[in-house]
């Protein structure tokens, strides 16, 4: 499955239920401001580092790049442009979206 979160950790509680919630081998997309959960010195960044035991974890570039947070990724977190947004969403037969 591929859970796709938008929402800022420090304003939603989504990544936190995302994270608790998907199964072993499930892709994590971060877009718009839950970018920010991808990036070195973040609050959640042992959250995110952690989780990539488990899940892969990727991050919408162009996000990145609108704020500023495109040279600041965290290690093992994949970084993908529009394109590979939708690579993922048709490589995965289902798709959760946490608002």
């Amino acid at each position: 499955m591929l859970h796709i979160v938008n929402k800022s950790a420090s304003e939603r509680s989504s990544l936190d239920s995302c994270l608790k919630l998907a199964t072993k081998g499930s892709a994590v997309l971060l877009i718009e401001d839950a970018v920010y959960a991808a990036t070195k010195g973040n609050p959640v960044a042992a959250k995110i580092q952690a989780a990539q035991a488990d899940l892969k974890i990727y991050a919408l570039g162009p996000d990145l790049a609108a704020r500023g947070m495109a040279g600041r990724v965290l290690d093992g977190v994949n970084v993908v442009d529009y394109g590979g947004f939708v690579d993922l969403v048709a490589e995965h037969s289902n798709c959760q979206s946490w608002l």
